[in-house]
């Protein structure tokens, strides 16, 4: 298992729990305004904490935290991630996890294995707009219309989300994405925030005034639609 960061504890990440953090390596995407680049490309080759660290400080933790947010990078491209989170469980916490929805295969057997309590997908885009906003020249987008199909049908408590950046959003993208996702529990609209460990040079965010106008075009689709990061 590949785990390059470690946030000890947040108060934010997991809904209504308090958790930390485990970052993994690697994802398949390229996004533009990713702010955890340094998770993405150029990998160092030494892992920044061992699973015998990371287990032993969780050890110390129960009865502390309730949860551990498993996140990345995409945290489903490791071989071991169905091992690695049952130890979690095993242990007694709650897992979130973090992904961009690529891999619903390894999605849906980890929530039939009873072994996911929450799932965060990014939703990066409209369909059409999809492969652009991941920065791949090629991409399946019915791997990811497969683990929205899945999410909503409410196997599990779960939420969409959405990083809004300029240039790749749009009120007609954000109409596209209100009907794709139409009935779904929760969707946010995420403020985007420069982390200066991003994978584009030139990437904004946008004013409170559009992500209010973005927002009201969600909710003609999905009433419970909110803003996050404001």
């Amino acid at each position: 298992m590949r785990i390059q960061g470690l946030q000890k504890l947040t108060l934010l990440d997991y809904p209504e729990h308090t958790a930390c953090t485990v970052f993994t390596a690697g994802c398949n995407f390229r996004c533009p305004f990713c702010h955890n680049a340094s998770l993405v490309v150029d990998i160092p080759k030494e892992v920044s904490v061992s699973e015998e660290e990371f287990f032993t400080f969780l050890g110390k933790r129960i009865g502390i935290l309730d949860g551990v947010c498993v996140s990345g990078g995409e945290p489903l491209l490791q071989p071991d991630i169905e091992l690695f989170i049952k130890k979690i469980k095993d242990m007694g916490f709650a897992v979130k996890l973090d992904t961009n929805g690529s891999f619903p295969d390894k999605l849906i057997r980890l929530v039939e294995q009873g072994l996911v309590d929450y799932v965060a997908m990014d939703i990066k885009n409209s369909p059409e707009s999809y492969a652009i906003t991941t920065g791949l020249e090629v991409l399946d987008v019915e791997v990811i219309r497969k683990s929205v199909s899945y999410l909503k049908e409410g196997h599990v408590p779960y939420e969409f989300r959405t990083t809004v950046v300029k240039h790749y959003h749009s009120k007609e993208s954000f109409k596209e994405i209100g009907k794709w996702l139409q009935g779904t529990e929760k969707y946010f609209l995420q403020k985007f925030v420069d982390s200066g460990d991003l994978i584009g040079k030139h990437t904004r965010g946008c004013d409170e005034k559009e992500m209010k106008e973005f927002l009201q075009v969600v909710q003609a689709y999905i009433p419970n639609a909110k803003l996050r990061g404001m």
